[in-house]
């Protein structure tokens, strides 16, 4: 494979990836060259027809769109329109169905009594505050102890913290408190899962945004091609947008970043509706999976045939082979991280970014966000200055890559 003709090579064709070779083609008139290695475009958020339900499925797990970002919204309407699909997620617990995230139907269920806003919030701070007092200190120390001041021990011991070791295999006052941000609890009956301006489901799909979004004519797609396979091939002048894992880049001089993954076990059954939701998380530390997903309901407008697709989903942690998805962020993994980050100083025709490149968990529209202001600081500044090191060189004339 030849690269020589191209201005920009972009290592991976999710969204970060796809974004900016977008917009090189569209705003900067430049060649750019999309590899991936795996053999679909779209990244973790790539969709397909499930053959024998006919169902749209989410292969990687189930992607809902929601901003906050008036420029990330205009700018994928470009490429596709969404319906007004609204997200709602159930946990099961202890034989009982119970809504996330935490509402006030979920603190009156799980205290099996009406509740005002009020009387909620006073429940919840008084177990706080009794964990508290009975470990004598008032530090978080693990996430269990985080958790417990976000939404109080009974609603932890119901909802959190069975779920979390399975999702960790790991016992919840073992984990750092570092991993988890402050639980979110809602004292309205607002059963929504996200609260963004923002919301829906493309209507054709996440992988006919892809397939639009890298139509331009000066963007060449190659799939199940290995970047390291031909990294050399690449001089200089040419920009690598790398959105693959950093440590893999530098050949893991520094260690490996700790990462969890999933396990998605497929299952296609013969009724119309599976479970009622697009997805129900499973709380309960017994049954091994943590969560199902049923993608028909995903798109409810459309019409199905009375066969369904279910996925259900297992987390473990993340070897070397297996596709990360969560990074752990541990302090190791942090310290490893900034030694990676200062030898990137060496590649200075190498942006990284994406989930894998910058080590940070992603939701699709950070990561649109992400790619728009790296394009407009980072990948047009370095396409300036090598007209100015040309024009500095050889005078007036077009640099060699010029489009």
């Amino acid at each position: 494979m030849q690269l020589d003709h191209f201005d920009v090579v972009v290592v991976g064709a999710g969204f970060f990836g796809a974004v900016i070779a977008e917009q090189v083609a569209n705003r900067l008139g430049r060649n750019v060259c999309v590899l991936d290695r795996r053999q679909h475009i779209g990244g973790n958020a790539y969709s397909e027809v499930d053959p024998e339900s006919g169902v749209e499925v989410h292969r990687y797990g189930t992607h809902i769109f929601h901003t906050n970002s008036e420029v990330v919204w205009r700018y994928l309407h470009r490429f596709t329109d969404f319906t007004d699909y609204r997200h709602r997620v159930f946990t099961v617990a202890n034989g009982r169905v119970y809504s996330m995230p935490i509402n006030l139907a979920t603190v009156c269920a799980a205290f099996g009594r009406i509740m005002t806003p009020q009387e909620a919030r006073e429940m919840i701070a008084a177990e706080a505050r009794a964990h508290t007092e009975a470990h004598g200190a008032s530090d978080v120390r693990n996430l269990e102890d985080k958790a417990i001041a976000s939404v109080g021990r009974t609603l932890y011991d119901l909802l959190i913290r069975g779920y979390t070791r399975k999702q960790w295999q790991t016992d919840p006052r073992e984990l750092s408190a570092d991993i988890i941000g402050r639980l979110p609890v809602r004292f309205t009956f607002d059963d929504r899962y996200f609260a963004d301006r923002y919301e829906g489901m493309p209507v054709d799909g996440y992988t006919a945004i892809f397939r639009r979004m890298l139509s331009h004519p000066r963007i060449s797609v190659r799939l199940g091609v290995d970047y390291f396979g031909m990294a050399d091939r690449i001089t200089p002048r040419q920009l690598v947008i790398y959105t693959g894992a950093i440590d893999r880049f530098f050949e893991y001089r520094c260690g490996h970043l700790g990462w969890r993954t999933v396990d998605l076990a497929r299952e296609v059954h013969d009724v119309a509706d599976f479970q009622g939701a697009a997805v129900i998380n499973y709380a309960d530390a017994d049954v091994p999976f943590t969560r199902i997903h049923e993608f028909r309901h995903l798109h409810p407008e459309r019409s199905h045939a009375p066969r369904t697709t279910i996925y259900r989903e297992y987390s473990r942690f993340a070897g070397r082979d297996d596709e990360p998805y969560y990074p752990i962020n541990t302090a190791a993994d942090r310290a490893m991280l900034a030694s990676y980050h200062a030898m990137t100083a060496s590649h200075p025709n190498v942006i990284f970014g994406g989930r894998l490149g910058s080590y940070k968990y992603l939701d699709m529209h950070q990561a649109i966000g992400a790619a728009l202001k790296t394009f407009e600081h980072e990948v047009e500044p370095f396409f300036q200055g090598a007209r100015q090191r040309d024009a500095a060189t050889h005078g007036p004339a077009l640099s060699p890559l010029s489009a």
